[in-house]
């Protein structure tokens, strides 16, 4: 039997410090990376592919495991089909594959529909503050990651380069804003 510890934060800049405290393990998965996406992970990927029957997966809470309802269960679903638990620290759920337990299955089902309805809150409240931000002047957007001068090396890079794909993944940015960079 094998103890997994699975941590997620966002970004880079965050850390996982508060994640999982004092919980003992015997492989660490981190992931700094969004939640919405769980093909995008690659650590829980890992992870999913070392699972035995018998392991164990520890998550701070559902919202580090996943954003949506739909990714929760069927990431839920995938541990306990291969006969693992996952025990969920902050909510105080351990799911270990008795699937008789209806009232376990619907506190599963109704705490990711609100992790997930807290997410698209806050993304709508973001929205709308940036809309007023910009409607006023004052939103300028997020600052770039570039210097002045790096940003003049990689618009020349830009101009002769035919592969903007290739150039993007050099610096470590999506095609849209390499464009957005050079126009």
């Amino acid at each position: 039997m094998m103890i997994f510890n699975y941590l997620r934060v966002s970004t880079q800049e965050q850390n996982t410090d508060r994640q999982l405290l004092n919980i003992k393990s015997d492989e660490v998965f981190i992931d700094k990376v969004s939640g919405k996406n769980t093909k995008d992970r690659p650590q829980l990927l890992v992870m999913l592919s070392k699972l035995r029957s018998g392991d164990v997966v520890n998550v701070h809470d559902l919202s580090r495991l996943a954003r949506s309802t739909k990714d929760l269960l069927s990431l839920v679903e995938q541990i306990l089909d291969v006969g693992a638990s996952i025990h969920f620290h902050k909510e105080n759920l351990i799911f270990n594959g008795d699937r008789s337990d209806p009232f376990q299955n619907l506190q599963l089902s109704m705490l990711g529909a609100i992790s997930q309805f807290e997410r698209e809150i806050m993304l709508s409240r973001q929205k709308e503050g940036i809309a007023i931000a910009k409607d006023k002047g004052v939103y300028t957007g997020r600052k770039s990651k570039f210097s002045d001068s790096e940003i003049a090396s990689i618009k020349a890079e830009f101009g002769t380069t035919s592969n903007k794909s290739e150039l993007a993944r050099k610096h470590d940015i999506t095609r849209q804003y390499l464009y957005k960079l050079c126009s």
